[in-house]
């Protein structure tokens, strides 16, 4: 079984804030795959189903976003998924709005949601999505901008967003990472060079 793990906050106060983006991303894809995500388990929302008819569990930590591993790594062991079935998808202040980067592994960069991972996993060998949020503008506080909700420019663009999330993630699991990685980790406008 693979699992897909949106990371984001709990509550009606930060459901349109760029931080969600991952739970937004989860809740497309349930959408497009008729699962509902709506079981309490390890302190997370979950919902079984199956993508690109593999068994898939999709879930929404609900510990809020820095203690995220503290709901994935009871989550990982009761159902016996090992990190290397497992897919992260989360925002990245790093990365322009509406760029999405596929990679194998590597450090959290700052996410405090990748830093609980990560620590309470004790690996960093894990497929993550990261969707970016940087609006092209000088950010003057990162902890501020993130919990901030969408602007309209992109609440507009946001649609499209999810749209390709949904589909990254169903490649990885239909294709493999590396294909992934060639389909969706295209130069962002506003890049100078392409990131590994």
């Amino acid at each position: 079984m693979i699992l897909v793990v949106g990371l984001g906050n709990p509550g009606e106060q930060y459901a349109g804030t760029y931080h969600n983006l991952g739970f937004l991303a989860v809740d497309r894809l349930a959408e497009r795959h008729g699962i509902r995500v709506t079981r309490p388990d390890s302190k997370a929302l979950t919902g079984a189903g199956a993508v690109a008819g593999k068994p898939v569990l999709l879930a929404k930590p609900q510990t809020y976003m820095n203690l995220s591993g503290v709901s994935v790594a009871p989550l990982m062991e009761k159902h016996s998924i090992s990190p290397a079935d497992l897919v992260v998808v989360y925002d990245d202040l790093d990365l322009p709005w509406m760029s999405i980067r596929v990679r194998r592994k590597g450090s959290a960069g700052g996410h405090h949601g990748m830093e609980s991972l990560i620590r309470e996993l004790k690996t960093e060998d894990f497929v993550r999505v990261r969707l970016g949020i940087h609006p092209g503008r000088p950010v003057r506080d990162g902890a501020e901008f993130v919990l901030s909700p969408f602007r309209r420019p992109q609440l507009k663009e946001l649609d499209e967003v999810l749209e390709r999330a949904a589909e990254a993630i169903e490649s990885i699991i239909a294709e493999g990472v590396e294909k992934s990685m060639t389909k969706f980790n295209r130069r962002a406008p506003g890049l100078q060079a392409e990131e590994e």
